[in-house]
């Protein structure tokens, strides 16, 4: 996969989960929760809206693609309009609702693929919890015990999809290698197993136990 057609359409998808999911949810519903789906991401609450690879949806019904079109009108093909949750986080995808959306049909599945795996390993690392997609930095976490764990598709740190252990207290120590805890590509940790034996380790040194 071509890194920058990765990154292009992780921007872009990161843009649709704030701008067409998340913001419009938030103002109906009150919450920005995401979740992970196969094949790629959606709301929890109303309004019922999710991307299949690259596809918007509502309701299961496919809308249309998601590349070649702006935010605003995303949206207003499925009857929101587009815009990010206010007043709940300073950072965020960087887009605006003119923007236009570049998704590469390959690059999506890749994401989704990242963000399912993530999903599944979370929901066995902490059995009854719910993994959340949050809109503010488009990685799929949960936190137990004062530590976050979650996979990211890929941010300003790591470009790739990537897992992270990240403990409220910094850690020292071989494992711990990113400022804000221990990160593994997902090129090293390319299944479900592999993704929780990571957050299984991460789990046991932050608490001071040999993995």
């Amino acid at each position: 996969m071509d890194m920058t057609t990765l990154v292009l359409t992780r921007q872009s998808l990161h843009g649709v989960a704030e701008l067409v999911l998340a913001g419009p949810q938030y103002r109906q519903s009150g919450t920005i929760r995401l979740r992970a789906v196969p094949g790629g991401f959606a709301t929890t609450k109303h309004p019922d809206v999710a991307v299949n690879g690259d596809l918007l949806l509502t309701s299961g019904r496919p809308l249309g693609k998601l590349t070649g079109v702006t935010y605003a009108e995303l949206a207003a093909a499925a009857g929101i309009v587009a815009g990010a949750p206010e007043g709940l986080y300073s950072e965020g995808s960087g887009v605006t609702a003119d923007d236009r959306v570049h998704v590469d049909p390959q690059a999506a599945m890749v994401i989704a693929r990242a963000l399912g795996d993530g999903d599944a390993a979370l929901r066995r690392l902490a059995p009854g919890m719910t993994p959340v997609l949050w809109p503010e930095h488009f990685d799929i976490g949960v936190t137990l015990d004062e530590v976050n764990y979650g996979v990211s598709p890929g941010d300003r740190h790591i470009p790739e999809p990537y897992a992270y252990v990240g403990p409220g207290q910094p850690r020292t120590g071989q494992f711990w290698n990113i400022s804000f805890g221990a990160a593994r590509p997902l090129t090293q940790l390319p299944h479900t197993e592999a993704i929780y034996e990571f957050f299984d380790e991460g789990r046991r040194r932050a608490h001071g136990e040999e993995p």
